[in-house]
């Protein structure tokens, strides 16, 4: 089963949580948008240390480098069986010249038409309740577990 390794950004103003969401680049994604936000991820290859792919897939999805102190989050199984990991770290991410890396994709689907596609198209800071309407479904649980964390500190 595959398995992928993800970022939680978030930021703290005033009493209130922010999250950092990635949209999916391409033509099956363009219109969707509720669900269909994500924290920026990428699959696991076999004996990669998972926060290592987390913070390469952070890089290539955003252009951004990214330290400080990660905490680690329960992994999620989402619904088509994909097992995600994922580590938060709280920063403030400027969104202004953020860039994605690019993909080539046959479309439509068989017509011999290849495209370039940026892995995310767009990027966006969240308030809790908007992250958690806008997240792929499984994933919400990783703010859900972020906020208790946060609230028993």
């Amino acid at each position: 089963m595959k398995t992928s390794a993800g970022i939680l950004l978030f930021k703290k103003e005033k009493n209130s949580l922010y999250y950092f969401l990635v949209h999916p680049g391409g033509p099956f994604w363009k219109n969707k948008d509720l669900g269909s936000w994500s924290i920026p991820k990428g699959e696991i290859l076999p004996d990669e240390n998972p926060l290592d792919r987390a913070l390469k897939e952070f890089k290539e999805e955003t252009g951004k480098i990214i330290d400080g102190k990660f905490i680690e989050l329960s992994a999620i199984k989402q619904k088509g069986g994909k097992t995600v990991y994922a580590w938060a770290l709280e920063s403030d991410l400027d969104t202004a010249d953020l860039y994605s890396n690019t993909f080539a994709l046959e479309w439509p689907p068989k017509s011999g038409k290849i495209m370039e596609i940026p892995e995310v198209d767009q990027w966006q800071w969240f308030p809790s309740e908007e992250a958690q309407q806008r997240i792929n479904t499984a994933q919400k649980d990783f703010i859900i577990q972020l906020e208790n964390i946060v609230k028993n500190q």
